[in-house]
């Protein structure tokens, strides 16, 4: 483990997204991390391409949402 010094606008967005998302700072960053160098080595996939295998391979399994008609 070791410092990451980042730009205090940075660790302010941090903290706002961590509150949203009920995670720790440290948490927070981790995740953007991991998501950003899991979009750097699949350029080709999307944001919600790369969750949904992501929490596959986790053993996740959520039912996809129909759009209704209205």
């Amino acid at each position: 483990m070791g410092i990451v010094n980042i730009d205090d606008d940075l660790h302010d967005q941090l903290r706002r997204a961590s509150k949203v998302s009920c995670r720790s700072i440290n948490a927070q960053a981790a995740f953007w991390i991991k998501v950003g160098m899991l979009c750097e080595t699949n350029p080709t996939l999307s944001f919600t391409e790369i969750m949904a295998r992501e929490l596959g391979s986790a053993g996740v399994s959520a039912q996809s949402l129909a759009l209704s008609e209205a």
